[in-house]
């Protein structure tokens, strides 16, 4: 039988017994006395977890940017239709200010989707665990990822590169006249390619660099350090969660989800301080998917 001790005088005492053999206490009062330090210490921890949430809802300030885009767009689609305007009668401008104004919507609606979500974060309401990385803590987190993205891009680079000279390098072959032309081109796109691939991870780096250094782990959302990520669509899930140490101490994270490609999966590190239990996270996690 398992023994507990009497919140009145701290003595111990089994669940079999009906009174406390040293002050008398029923038990039953103890076990309600219990109950609500319990139920106290939950709600001060929640409380504590919400005081340190100083996070904007960035998902919201996209929907706003969509929304502004979306009514600047539908004034341009109608506007062909109407007389004594420079775009009368030009439908070429209608049709794409109609696709856009579509398009900024469906924008809009799916960030609000998020917005709402990452606010469910940042009340407490399905938050797991939530810690602040120190300042070692966060760069060695934005290293890693610029490395990571940086030796990605280059991959990719070099792969595209090698496929746009052999295809423009057989026009420049066939063709009699634009050879020069043709060749311009050739080195402008990849100029762009590089300019891409080697100019984002440096875009990204800054960004992480002045990002809020906030981890918040929910049931089904993850707050990196400014990112959103979540796995709450249908037919998606978590399909593997568990403690790294390298190339830092945290989590690694494993989701699925599905889409017009397929199943596809989304794998993210998540660096945490070496003072939180991973392995309390990593089961609260389980247990919620």
């Amino acid at each position: 039988m398992e023994t507990k001790f009497c919140s009145n005088c701290g003595q111990p005492f089994t669940l079999k017994e009906n009174y406390c053999k040293s002050c008398g206490m029923k038990i039953s009062q103890i076990q309600d006395i219990e109950s609500n330090e319990s139920s106290d210490k939950l709600s001060l921890n929640l409380d504590k977890i919400n005081q340190k949430i100083n996070v904007k809802n960035t998902q919201k300030s996209t929907v706003y940017k969509s929304l502004m885009v979306a009514v600047v767009a539908f004034f341009i689609a109608v506007l062909p239709f109407f007389d004594n305007n420079p775009i009368t009668g030009l439908w070429g401008i209608a049709f794409i200010g109609f696709f856009i104004f579509l398009a900024a919507l469906i924008v809009a609606f799916i960030f609000n989707s998020r917005a709402k979500k990452l606010q469910s974060l940042l009340t407490g309401e399905k938050i797991v665990a939530s810690w602040i990385l120190s300042s070692d803590e966060k760069i060695a987190y934005v290293n890693h990822l610029y490395e990571s993205e940086k030796a990605k891009n280059k991959g990719i680079f070099w792969i595209t590169t090698v496929l746009i000279v052999v295809i423009f390098g057989i026009f420049i072959l066939v063709i009699d006249e634009g050879k020069a032309a043709m060749f311009m081109v050739m080195l402008i796109l990849i100029g762009f390619i590089a300019a891409f691939a080697f100019g984002m991870p440096n875009y990204y780096k800054s960004k992480n660099s002045n990002a809020d250094g906030q981890i918040l782990i929910g049931k089904k959302f993850a707050y990196i350090n400014g990112f959103f990520h979540n796995w709450d669509f249908p037919l998606s899930g978590l399909k593997n969660v568990k403690i790294i140490n390298e190339p830092f101490y945290g989590i690694h994270l494993t989701y699925y989800y599905t889409d017009r490609t397929w199943t596809n999966t989304e794998s993210i590190n998540i660096p945490a301080s070496e003072v939180v239990d991973l392995k309390e996270v990593i089961n609260n996690l389980k247990i919620a998917n």
